[in-house]
């Protein structure tokens, strides 16, 4: 999980390390770009898979370890977000139309 910027520092418990993991198995898409993620990339490529917590942890302790409340995102845009709230739009399509 990645840390921001004025976020507070933690150590990663077992259970939010089992939760990222189950979040990489489902190989979902960014939810910030919408665009595919590259699961086979090292941590510290930009592209690369991250944990992104929707609602901050830093700000929402209290769902840092919510499964609802994580998504995948690439380490670049999860970066880049930082604690801004997410942007603006309809989300993911379910489905192309």
């Amino acid at each position: 999980m990645a840390t921001h910027a004025g976020a507070p520092t933690a150590r990663r418990t077992q259970r939010a390390k089992r939760l990222a993991r189950d979040l990489k198995a489902r190989k979902n898409p960014c939810w910030l770009c919408g665009l595919a993620i590259d699961y086979t990339l090292p941590p510290d490529d930009d592209m690369a898979f991250s944990v992104d917590h929707v609602k901050p942890w830093s700000t929402h302790p209290e769902l840092r370890e919510d499964p609802d409340n994580l998504a995948a995102a690439h380490s670049r845009c999860n970066k880049q977000r930082g604690n801004k709230p997410p942007p603006l739009g309809l989300g993911l399509l379910s489905r192309e139309w």
